[in-house]
């Protein structure tokens, strides 16, 4: 991928994480705005990240983002987002091998970010939101020190009775419309969706076998 698209990856899928995990306060069936979502769920991440012993190991991690992301996160309206004008081009068997492998591909960003980010703050920006809204756009500011702000705009929409994230917008730029482009690229360059399909099974079974020591 190009460096753009893995400079945003990293800092996207690292953000919308904080939007895709379950709502950890509050009763059963009570639902939450859009961003007391994210509140919450940023500060179960800080205090998972305190330990130490935990991020070390990747496979824990990884098991552990794949478990939180899997019920709280809709692939089958995402991956279409992302695969863009080559979706409904591709046979329903290569929709369902994409939508696996683009999961497969954001656990393992979510998994690496986990690791590598820790001392973190988020901003939230005032929203107003109707009753009866189905959408909305929460905006933050991510706070590191010694580095400058990330605005971190995040497009939720309300499904089943819970808010999730659907993409979000870096410093004005779209996590969907940046996997998008990427992967037009690549299907030119490859030829075939199918062909792109195997690239991306192969490098997230690269990635997710055990390192040598």
């Amino acid at each position: 991928m190009r460096n753009l698209a893995k400079h945003y990856a990293i800092l996207g899928l690292f953000t919308i994480l904080l939007g895709l995990l379950p709502e950890t306060n509050g009763f059963a069936g009570e639902l939450q705005p859009p961003e007391q979502v994210i509140q919450n769920v940023s500060e179960t991440l800080q205090n998972k990240l305190q330990d130490k012993a935990f991020t070390k190991d990747f496979l824990q991690v990884t098991q552990f983002v794949n478990g939180v992301i899997e019920p709280h996160t809709d692939f089958n309206k995402i991956a279409p987002l992302v695969l863009g004008k080559h979706w409904k081009s591709a046979t329903p068997e290569e929709q369902e091998r994409f939508k696996n492998e683009f999961q497969t591909l954001l656990i393992r960003a979510y998994s690496r970010a986990f690791v590598e980010y820790s001392n973190w703050k988020i901003s939230f920006m005032p929203l107003e939101i109707s009753d009866q809204a189905t959408k909305a756009i929460v905006k933050t500011k991510v706070l590191q020190p010694g580095r400058q702000p990330i605005n971190v705009d995040y497009r939720m929409f309300l499904s089943k009775g819970a808010w999730k994230v659907y993409d979000i917008m870096i410093d004005g730029v779209s996590l969907v419309t940046n996997y998008r482009s990427t992967f037009n690229d690549e299907i030119q360059n490859k030829g075939s969706i199918g062909a792109v399909i195997d690239w991306l099974a192969k490098k997230n079974a690269e990635a997710l076998l055990p390192k040598k020591s």
